[in-house]
């Protein structure tokens, strides 16, 4: 039974009472957490590696396509394909938690519940940072010794705060993966590695330059406010900087970089490998760490995207005349429904949508 529902959770089709249960199952016990990451870096190599042994199935797991794989000698596996960095990278690719989930450097998992809320220790057993429901607050202290990386998932529907050891304040958008250091190093740079929407304030520290790694761009900073973007269906990586400065730069060519000042805005394309540069407003790129959604002119296309992030929702649009149109305005999260934006869309441009689930169906006023 406690494989099936592990089964369900990994693919995203656990209930919110499922996912609670087993996250109390989980906290039960270190042998259950034991088990819970053992199964987890299973399933992962499965949905990586295509068919391996059909011999003999260690537990009733199964990916879910259509592939049926099962592995012989599962713990040898672990140490020869090197469970640890392919988990690692399918979690990176795959949204499939409902809850935040912050994967540790030796692979323990910490959940974040109201009823599990504590502290979190290194291997030494020494405090390095407290667990709050909205966010984890880590200690200033600097490692002579290998530094070693967290992952934080954000998922849909979600946002979290995050405080690094340098002091360094990173809010965390829906559909957001963070991986960086426990603890910074005392020498070289301070990196970190986005996927999704972060805003960083950054401590001042002119010795140990601040480092955002996201897709092919790094972006440097030594103390200041700026935005990131970079969900990978979008194919772009953009900053907006609101105070201080930053240098956009490409990984394989740095000499691809653009300097950027207050209230400009810098894009990466994959395809063009090119970075362009814009003025904007930058109170619509920080609305949503204040628990806002604002708009623009901004495209229709892009609003339904940071529609099912935010809300946890899939938005399917057949109005073509809607998929042209531009809105400006903001919306307080917490006060409004998918129900209340779709509603004060419709007042500019009329159409008809239905809701099923969590799939919304948007049509024209006249669909047959």
């Amino acid at each position: 039974m406690t494989s099936e529902l592990i089964y369900k959770y990994l693919s995203n089709e656990a209930s919110e009472q499922e996912v609670e249960q087993l996250f109390e199952w989980i906290e039960a016990s270190e042998e259950n957490k034991k088990q819970f990451i053992i199964l987890k870096k299973t399933w992962a190599l499965t949905a990586l590696s295509g068919t391996i042994s059909r011999e003999v199935p260690v537990v009733a797991l199964q990916p879910k396509n259509k592939i049926r794989t099962y592995f012989k000698y599962a713990a040898i596996l672990v140490v020869l394909f090197g469970l640890g960095k392919l988990a690692f990278y399918f979690n990176e690719r795959t949204t499939v938690s409902k809850e935040i989930v912050l994967e540790l450097g030796d692979g323990r998992l910490e959940f974040f519940t109201e009823k599990n809320l504590n502290t979190l220790v290194n291997d030494k057993g020494e405090l390095v940072a407290r667990k709050f429901p909205d966010q984890i607050v880590y200690f200033g202290k600097v490692q002579d010794k290998d530094v070693l990386y967290n992952t934080l998932k954000i998922p849909y529907g979600k946002t979290f705060k995050l405080k690094l050891s340098d002091g360094t304040l990173v809010s965390l958008n829906s559909g957001t993966t963070l991986r960086y250091p426990e603890q910074f190093g005392i020498n070289g740079k301070r990196n970190v590695y986005l996927t999704g929407e972060a805003f960083f304030e950054v401590a001042k520290d002119k010795q140990h330059p601040f480092i955002v790694h996201s897709d092919q761009t790094e972006i440097e900073v030594l103390g200041t406010r700026f935005n990131v973007s970079a969900y990978p269906e979008d194919k772009t990586v953009s900053s907006v900087l609101v105070e201080g400065s930053i240098k956009m730069s490409e990984k394989e060519n740095p000499l691809n970089t653009v300097l950027l000042k207050p209230s400009q805005m810098a894009i990466w394309q994959n395809q063009s490998k090119k970075i362009t540069t814009k003025n904007v407003e930058t109170s619509f790129y920080e609305a949503w760490t204040q628990g806002e959604l604002a708009f623009n002119n901004t495209p229709f296309s892009t609003i339904t995207k940071i529609i099912e992030r935010t809300y946890d929702v899939e938005i399917i649009n057949e109005n073509a005349v809607l998929a042209k149109q531009n809105f400006t305005g903001s919306i307080k999260i917490s006060e409004s429904s998918v129900e209340n934006i779709l509603d004060l869309l419709k007042r500019d441009t009329p159409f008809n949508y239905s809701i099923e689930q969590k799939t919304i169906t948007i049509t024209p006023i006249f669909h047959n």
